[in-house]
């Protein structure tokens, strides 16, 4: 079968690899019919996010069960969402929804990310993945919803969600400020669901000219921000909520030092370099809640596929542009802030 192979940075290429196959009765063979790109995925195909070579690209996906084993849970034919996240579904994390955290695998497991976490599980731009422990991990693609769509959802769109999902529970209808940036759709993904949750008013910062039109055309006020001044740049005003989808230290500086008294800041990213600094005392002074971590992508998916299902939350808002799988080693660098590849 061909797939998609990352080779070092800057160069991708399409080559034979050996057939998937079934290795465990609870195993099940997904044929891809929509991989979305990641935001990681640029990172990573331009060295930015260095990754041992090669392994197949990409983990944002919906597929079409062709085979399965036993005890898989499942019938070819069957269309499933695929967490990008390996899971068993039977650990004392996966049971405590702590499912980026299974203790079933070495950490960092998933699809796409090549042996990220010490094992190669392959990836979605190919004719064939396995999927393991099925009966778990994979969630029906609800008739009607496009695949495009649903590709994304236990990933970026969760992703986006869980920012502000919580801290909205914490802080009903308070204004939401989103700094976008080297994680695109996350941030867009963000703004999408605060104001589909309620939120007052998400105001939207970026270094992008076309994200900040989207984000405006969202509802969102949209500031756009040269990379340069966005450490120094200020709405001038707080807020309870806030997300760094920047990655860079200015974008986290800005969206910590807009956090109001007792307010939450979530980070997507651990940042571009191994360690970062923080204003621990100016957080320790205002009560500042700072979250930075993996979505916990099995656990969140089903709770924000009924709200893409019940049409609360939309995430056609970030249109995609759809390009073909031969067209996906020179689109992995496209500007876009999302794009899905079909075969």
């Amino acid at each position: 079968m061909r797939a998609l192979m990352f080779e070092g940075p800057g160069r991708l290429h399409w080559q034979e690899i050996p057939d998937a196959r079934l290795q465990d009765d609870r195993d099940v063979l997904v044929r891809p019919l929509a991989v979305a790109r990641c935001d990681l995925d640029p990172a990573i195909a331009l060295g930015l996010y260095p990754m041992p070579a090669p392994f197949v690209m990409g983990h944002e996906m919906v597929g079409e069960v062709v085979a399965c084993g036993y005890r898989a849970g499942w019938q070819p034919g069957d269309r499933v969402i695929v967490p990008f996240q390996i899971s068993c579904g039977a650990c004392a994390m996966c049971r405590r929804g702590c499912s980026n955290a299974c203790e079933a695998v070495p950490p960092g497991s998933a699809f796409g990310l090549g042996p990220h976490g010490g094992i190669d599980f392959g990836g979605a731009l190919t004719d064939l993945v396995r999927v393991p422990w099925a009966d778990h991990l994979l969630l029906p693609l609800p008739p009607g919803l496009d695949p495009v769509l649903g590709c994304g959802i236990p990933d970026n769109i969760a992703d986006g969600y869980r920012c502000v999902a919580g801290p909205l529970r914490q802080w009903p209808g308070a204004p939401v400020l989103v700094i976008g940036g080297l994680a695109p759709s996350v941030g867009l993904y963000a703004v999408c669901a605060a104001l589909a949750l309620g939120a007052a008013r998400v105001v939207y910062v970026d270094i992008d000219a076309a994200r900040v039109s989207l984000a405006h055309a969202m509802g969102a006020e949209a500031h756009l921000v040269p990379l340069a001044d966005i450490g120094d740049f200020t709405t001038g005003e707080r807020f309870a909520i806030t997300v760094d989808a920047h990655v860079l230290d200015g974008g986290r500086t800005l969206a910590l030092k807009s956090t109001a008294p007792c307010g939450i800041c979530t980070s997507v990213s651990g940042g571009a370099t191994a360690s970062a600094a923080l204003p621990l005392r100016d957080m320790y002074l205002k009560g500042i809640t700072y979250e930075v971590g993996r979505v916990h992508a099995r656990a969140l998916a089903p709770e924000v596929l009924e709200l893409v299902v019940s049409g609360v939350l939309d995430p056609s808002r970030v249109a995609p542009r759809i390009v073909s799988f031969d067209e996906a080693a020179d689109a992995m660098l496209a500007p876009d802030p999302k794009i899905v590849f079909v075969p």
